[in-house]
């Protein structure tokens, strides 16, 4: 176990952002490699929790809180240090964690504007009430976001994508847990 980090239970609302990565500096930096293109979660939530890597020897065990004194973009990465890590082996010794933050200290997204943890699970109907199956995952195509559902189809799992845009996107109903889109069933 590193010196001074805390045993916890992850929160009920925690959510995978990033893993650690190898050791930045002599004074206890760390990079991290967020799982999102904007990790503004990491950024906003001063209090990280960690479950140890699955790969090569594990340095802790069970959830650990990690209290966080600063993280930061740099270059191309993000870095952050702590106020248990205090040099270079403390931090290679936290390498491949992952990392947890509660879904309650994700800066509020803008309107019409989602985290893509919020839209997986929401049923998607069309304008004619048809069901068109329940958001899987999302992937990113470069241009655009696509929804990827998936429905129980004949005894048989059926999947369809939807582009993620205002063209096909009529209301998100985060509350109601649903999704309604212009897109017909038959495509």
């Amino acid at each position: 176990m590193i010196a001074g980090l805390e045993p916890a239970e992850l929160p009920a609302d925690a959510i995978e952002v990033a893993r650690i990565g190898e050791a930045w500096g002599v004074k206890g930096w760390f990079k991290v490699l967020p799982f999102s293109a904007q990790p503004e979660a990491l950024f906003s939530s001063k209090r990280w929790y960690l479950l140890p890597t699955e790969r090569g020897i594990p340095t802790f065990a069970g959830v650990v809180k990690l209290a966080i004194k600063e993280a930061k973009e740099h270059s191309d990465t993000v870095v952050a240090t702590a106020h248990e890590v205090s040099d270079r082996d403390a931090a290679e010794a936290l390498r491949g964690a992952r990392v947890f933050v509660p879904r309650s200290s994700f800066p509020t997204a803008e309107p019409d504007e989602y985290y893509w943890v919020d839209l997986i699970g929401l049923d998607v109907m069309n304008r004619q009430d048809e069901p068109m199956g329940r958001v899987r995952e999302l992937l990113s195509t470069g241009a655009q976001t696509v929804l990827v559902l998936e429905s129980a189809a004949q005894d048989k799992v059926q999947e369809r994508m939807i582009p993620f845009v205002s063209a096909f996107i009529d209301e998100v109903d985060l509350a109601g847990r649903r999704i309604r889109v212009d897109w017909q069933s038959d495509y």
